[in-house]
Protein backbone atom coordinates (compact mmCIF):
# COMPACT_ATOMS: atom_id res chain seq x y z
CA UNK A 1 0.00 0.00 0.00
CA UNK A 2 1.21 3.49 -0.82
CA UNK A 3 1.78 6.23 1.71
CA UNK A 4 0.25 8.83 -0.60
CA UNK A 5 -3.27 10.18 0.03
CA UNK A 6 -5.64 10.75 -2.91
CA UNK A 7 -5.00 14.27 -4.21
CA UNK A 8 -6.14 16.62 -6.98
CA UNK A 9 -3.85 16.84 -10.01
CA UNK A 10 -3.41 20.61 -9.63
CA UNK A 11 -1.94 20.06 -6.15
CA UNK A 12 0.46 17.41 -7.45
CA UNK A 13 1.59 19.70 -10.30
CA UNK A 14 2.20 22.54 -7.81
CA UNK A 15 4.26 20.19 -5.61
CA UNK A 16 6.33 19.08 -8.62
CA UNK A 17 7.03 22.70 -9.49
CA UNK A 18 8.11 23.41 -5.90
CA UNK A 19 10.72 20.62 -6.07
CA UNK A 20 12.20 21.95 -9.30
CA UNK A 21 10.13 20.66 -12.23
CA UNK A 22 9.18 23.23 -14.87
CA UNK A 23 6.62 23.04 -17.66
CA UNK A 24 8.64 22.66 -20.84
CA UNK A 25 5.64 22.63 -23.18
CA UNK A 26 1.90 22.05 -23.07
CA UNK A 27 -0.73 20.76 -25.46
CA UNK A 28 -4.19 20.74 -23.88
CA UNK A 29 -3.99 18.90 -20.58
CA UNK A 30 -0.70 17.19 -21.54
CA UNK A 31 2.22 18.98 -19.94
CA UNK A 32 5.83 17.94 -20.50
CA UNK A 33 7.83 18.62 -17.36
CA UNK A 34 11.61 19.00 -17.26
CA UNK A 35 14.15 19.01 -14.44
CA UNK A 36 17.92 19.01 -14.61
CA UNK A 37 19.34 15.51 -14.13
CA UNK A 38 15.98 13.77 -14.77
CA UNK A 39 14.35 12.56 -17.99
CA UNK A 40 11.32 14.58 -19.13
CA UNK A 41 7.95 13.46 -17.76
CA UNK A 42 4.52 13.86 -19.36
CA UNK A 43 1.88 14.96 -16.84
CA UNK A 44 -1.42 14.22 -18.63
CA UNK A 45 -4.14 14.99 -16.10
CA UNK A 46 -6.86 17.62 -15.94
CA UNK A 47 -6.48 19.95 -12.93
CA UNK A 48 -9.62 18.66 -11.18
CA UNK A 49 -8.79 14.97 -11.66
CA UNK A 50 -8.43 13.00 -8.44
CA UNK A 51 -5.19 10.98 -8.40
CA UNK A 52 -5.19 7.92 -6.18
CA UNK A 53 -2.33 6.47 -4.13
CA UNK A 54 -1.19 4.02 -6.82
CA UNK A 55 -0.96 6.69 -9.53
CA UNK A 56 0.85 9.03 -7.14
CA UNK A 57 3.37 6.28 -6.36
CA UNK A 58 4.01 5.86 -10.11
CA UNK A 59 4.50 9.61 -10.53
CA UNK A 60 6.80 9.68 -7.49
CA UNK A 61 8.99 6.93 -8.92
CA UNK A 62 9.60 8.98 -12.09
CA UNK A 63 9.89 12.44 -10.45
CA UNK A 64 11.30 12.05 -6.96
CA UNK A 65 8.08 13.33 -5.35
CA UNK A 66 7.56 12.36 -1.70
CA UNK A 67 4.39 12.43 0.44
CA UNK A 68 5.93 15.31 2.43
CA UNK A 69 6.12 17.42 -0.77
CA UNK A 70 2.32 17.41 -1.05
Amino acid sequence: MSRFPATKARRVLAALQRIGWVIKRQSGSHRTLARSGWPDVVFAFHDDAELGPVMLARIAKRTGLTPDDL
